[in-house]
């Protein structure tokens, strides 16, 4: 027995069901936030474009009829500035790379093997993101010293310095993170590799690490802008070999006793944002599904 149709006069429009005021309410504190959180970012790159007497000003407005590159020019006309972005961006390099590789092997190992203290140790991994960094500076400035002695690329006024301390802390994240994304991967896919003759090493590196790779690139950007935007190693452990500093201390040139150059603060705040933005332009796409997820069977 079939239903009958309703009949519809003809020109008769639907009417689009309102939204729900729950969802407007929530859309709207969404914009919200997200105005919050960019003003400061156009408000540092809107002085960093104002004329010097705007910067200073008492009654400072949120626009500019005059905009300058003044700013911009003190930046780059600093000595060694080039320098500084160079080391930055070998930093950062090292540590994604290094981090990226070490946290894959290691969260393929804690996932797939059984031992004993595994359950430790992925605790430990827990409780080394609890220590605050600042507590930490000063016993890595005491090792970093010793180290040094015995290994001089890993001391003190050097790049490893700074390189060795950020493995440290971008790690326990890494390997927890990745534990997800490998125990995702069925282990019928690793029973069946093995079974058409794979060896664990072409399992590893063939199959496995282009699952969990976007897993890599969601804990890559972490460690990327930890390391890129670090000044309190750089501050501690860079003391007299001022060739190995990072660009967050080209920061320190613009403070100065009488007067701070705002503009140049900016300018410089500005050039360094540049390198994340188009680090996450890369990687948004695998970011985005590293973030939500998972390999499916």
């Amino acid at each position: 027995m079939s239903t009958p149709r309703t009949s519809r006069a003809p020109g008769l429009r639907l009417l689009r069901v309102p939204r729900r005021p729950w969802r407007l309410a929530a859309e709207a504190g969404a914009l919200l936030i997200a105005a919050v959180v960019a003003f400061p970012l156009y408000w540092m790159v809107l002085s960093a474009f104002k004329p010097a007497g705007e910067v200073q000003s008492t009654s400072p407005r949120p626009w500019t009829l005059d905009p300058s590159l003044d700013a911009f020019r003190r930046v780059f006309q600093q000595q060694d500035f080039g320098r500084y972005f160079l080391n930055s961006l070998f930093v950062a390099g090292v540590v994604v790379v290094v981090s990226a590789l070490i946290a894959f092997l290691a969260a393929t190992a804690v996932t797939r093997f059984r031992f004993r203290f595994r359950t430790t140790l992925l605790i430990m991994f827990l409780v080394a993101q609890m220590v605050p960094v600042e507590a930490l500076t000063i016993p890595l400035f005491f090792l970093l010293r010793d180290v040094g002695t015995a290994v001089p690329s890993i001391g003190l006024n050097t790049l490893g310095s700074l390189i060795l301390p950020h493995l440290a802390f971008s790690l326990p994240f890494a390997i927890w993170m990745l534990r997800g994304f490998v125990k995702a991967v069925p282990e019928a896919l690793e029973e069946a590799a093995y079974l058409d003759g794979a060896s664990r090493t072409r399992f590893l590196w063939q199959i496995l690490f282009p699952l969990v790779f976007p897993g890599l690139v969601a804990t890559s950007v972490f460690s990327f802008i930890s390391t890129w935007n670090d000044f309190l190693f750089a501050k501690s452990f860079i003391i007299s070999a001022t060739e190995n500093s990072t660009l967050p201390m080209a920061l320190l040139v613009f403070f100065k006793p009488d007067e701070n150059d705002w503009g140049g603060i900016m300018a410089a705040s500005t050039v360094m944002t540049i390198p994340v933005l188009v680090f996450f332009v890369l990687v948004q796409r695998r970011l985005v599904s590293g973030l939500g997820g998972a390999v499916k069977d």
